[in-house]
């Protein structure tokens, strides 16, 4: 199983090079099915493997021009905040048994790989049917307080579920900022590596670390990150796009089963 594991680190990092997200929302699944990591846990890890893998592909991107610094500053101000507050103060008063219905008995990792699924066919969807426009030639002026509510957004999804939220960032950056493919996209990875390595370091001192699997399938994420840059350079990255969230759908229907049905 653990072949498999570094062989999905390695996708996930694909994804996250080629279209600046979508693959952070596996990660949790991977180390949690693949690795047999405990669900709160794996979220701590999933933020260092989501924030290195994005930090390489963020500095790839600023080789190319391709960051938008305002934008990263708007989100990444209130998205850190939320994220750290949330890592360090709010995980670790959350009880692991929550509530019981009847007889069945809601826990603190039954909820988290819930939560993660219901983002995941979310962001299948939004991957699937919604298109991403090509470069565009709108003023790119930042709604400040619009992109401050966005970032606690951001930061509550990352800091909860380990998710960079990538899939989230830029749409808000193309739809509503109006900025560039590739320059949403470069942009995203930044904001995506702060939020999830602020959020690692929050918390990296609450439990005891695999450090030599975690570097491991860091690696394999890393590695992924410099193929997915090469490919998008070179194949159409809505066509991988809507690929990609037909296997994200496909993952978070697996969740659901497995948490309810299956175990």
């Amino acid at each position: 199983m653990e072949i498999a594991g570094y062989l999905a680190a390695f996708i996930i990092g694909i994804s996250l090079g080629l279209i600046g997200g979508g693959g952070s929302i596996l990660t949790i699944p991977v180390l949690v099915y693949l690795f047999h990591i405990q669900p709160t846990v794996a979220t701590g890890y999933s933020l260092f493997i989501v924030g290195i893998s994005s930090l390489v592909g963020a500095f790839n991107s600023y080789r190319n021009g391709n960051i938008h610094f305002k934008a990263v500053l708007y989100f990444g101000i209130s998205s850190i905040i939320t994220v750290v507050f949330i890592r360090r103060w709010m995980i670790p008063i959350i009880p692991e048994q929550l509530f019981k219905i009847d007889n069945f008995e809601v826990t603190r990792s039954l909820l988290t790989m819930l939560l993660l699924a219901l983002v995941m066919i979310t962001a299948s969807f939004k991957m699937i049917f919604k298109s991403t426009p090509g470069d565009v030639n709108k003023s790119s002026e930042m709604p400040f307080g619009y992109a401050i509510l966005r970032g606690i957004q951001i930061g509550l999804l990352t800091g909860l579920l380990g998710a960079g939220g990538g899939f989230l960032i830029i749409p808000v950056l193309i739809f509503s900022f109006h900025l560039p493919m590739k320059k949403a996209i470069g942009s995203s990875l930044l904001i995506i590596a702060l939020n999830a390595l602020f959020g690692f370091i929050s918390d990296v001192s609450q439990y005891d670390i695999h450090w030599k699997l975690l570097l491991i399938i860091t690696i394999n994420a890393v590695l992924g990150t410099f193929i997915g840059n090469a490919i998008g350079l070179k194949l159409s990255g809505e066509k991988l796009k809507k690929g990609f969230g037909i296997f994200v759908l496909v993952a978070g229907i697996y969740i659901i089963l497995h948490e309810l049905f299956i175990k």
